[in-house]
């Protein structure tokens, strides 16, 4: 069983604060992703706080660091759950 197809671009990110991102489709679904989850060393710096504040959308996914580190929207939809509360206490910056 294959994992479904996904066609939805990410048109915004907000990053809260535990390495949490809420992310915006271009469905208008909003999703919250941890990426501290994502594996791999090229996601260490995700994983220790470095890269969130350079968080941006670039073509529909969600990259750090100037493009150095990215995540297809596919990726964040599938590991990410609904969320529609965005409590301001909880951004960062």
């Amino acid at each position: 069983m294959g994992v479904p197809s996904f066609s939805s671009r990410i048109v915004g990110t907000v990053p809260f604060v535990g390495g949490m991102l809420l992310v915006s489709f271009a469905s208008g679904e909003r999703h919250l992703f941890d990426t501290t989850q994502a594996s791999g060393p090229a996601f260490s710096s995700l994983r220790d706080g470095t890269a969130q504040a350079t968080v941006r959308v670039e073509h529909g996914f969600v990259s750090w660091l100037d493009g150095e580190i990215d995540l297809a929207p596919g990726y964040v939809y599938e590991h990410s759950v609904v969320y529609n509360d965005a409590p301001e206490d909880l951004m960062v910056g």
